[in-house]
């Protein structure tokens, strides 16, 4: 039996760790809390992130280090990720990053971190439409793995790809990427949106002018546009900014109805990771001497420097201008 590490044990890390030993692999889901993954290990549920949902025989929840894998996968909120990769030996181990970020400090992609971190290692990015409990339960989704090499995202496809899991691969990391990062950033704009009581309209267009600033960005960093039109891109965005599964959906709706960022984040107990890449969109945007009014609005909101009112205002009164 193949092994693999899942570095996080929260609700994704656990949904991908049920998603490999359903596919025969045998999983070590390790999580920084000693009384988190004990009572993971015990009940074989994790009640706190992912509740329902069994552990299968084949997955070991444990605070320890993990001793050997043949695969490693990093599903931890991305201001810790470069401090976990301590956890991943030297060499040319894979690792699969799963976690949607951009470094707070740096604004660097996951991929970079763990690349400057291990610079041996085989790193590809896995991003989608994957909500961890719909995984999870079984329901049909689809995904895309990412790599430089395009054997190294062939090889962890074969690993991940199921009947309810159907992967695709690409050479465009920083598409893959970005697009998962980003698309955070809108889902906490559509639900202030829908907190405000706006309707479909709304957030239809704040989606295509969202998705038009994210797609912009990855260009001038170097992604293909045609990246953000698929599964990664529009697919994920989609999915996380109509879904009230989402976090960062929920952020956003508690901000538009009056609640304080901090109350929101407590509320949800889980990490939000639109609200620290808002910050770093902005700072990425800054260094391309690019325009980003929405996801600019979006993080002033986060800031509490707007109120959610204004930021409407603002945008629909911003000098008329072709589309595209």
């Amino acid at each position: 039996m193949e092994k693999a590490a899942v570095l996080g044990c929260g609700s994704w890390g656990t949904a991908l760790s049920v998603l490999l030993a359903r596919n025969g692999v045998g999983v070590t889901l390790w999580g920084r809390r000693r009384e988190d993954t004990k009572a993971v290990q015990a009940l074989r549920e994790n009640r706190r992130y992912l509740p329902g949902v069994r552990l299968p025989d084949e997955v070991d929840a444990t605070s320890s280090r993990p001793e050997t894998a043949d695969f490693w996968v990093v599903a931890v909120p991305s201001d810790a990720l470069r401090e976990v990769c301590g956890l991943i030996p030297d060499g040319s181990v894979t690792v699969v990053v799963a976690s949607k970020g951009l470094e707070p400090a740096t604004a660097k992609l996951m991929s970079e971190v763990v690349r400057e971190e291990r610079p041996e290692a085989h790193v590809c990015a896995l991003s989608g439409p994957n909500l961890a409990v719909e995984i999870a339960k079984g329901i049909p989704t689809a995904t895309v793995v990412a790599a430089r090499d395009l054997d190294v995202a062939e090889w962890v496809r074969a690993r991940f790809m199921c009947r309810t899991f159907r992967v695709y691969t690409s050479e465009d990391v920083v598409g893959v990427e970005l697009g998962g990062a980003l698309k955070n950033v809108l889902a906490i704009g559509a639900g202030m949106s829908d907190g405000l009581g706006f309707g479909d309209n709304t957030k239809g267009a704040l989606l295509a002018r969202g998705l038009r600033e994210i797609a912009a960005l990855g260009e001038e960093l170097g992604a293909e546009r045609a990246t953000f039109m698929g599964i990664s891109g529009v697919g994920d965005l989609f999915a996380t900014a109509a879904s009230r599964l989402s976090r960062n959906y929920r952020v956003g709706r508690l901000l538009a109805e009056g609640m304080r960022l901090d109350r929101a984040l407590d509320e949800i107990g889980q990490v939000a990771e639109g609200v620290p890449t808002s910050e770093a969109a902005v700072e990425l945007a800054r260094r391309s001497n690019l325009d980003i009014p929405l996801m600019e609005a979006i993080h002033r909101v986060v800031q509490g420097r707007l109120a959610p009112l204004d930021a409407v205002g603002e945008l629909m009164e911003r000098t008329p201008r072709v589309e595209i």
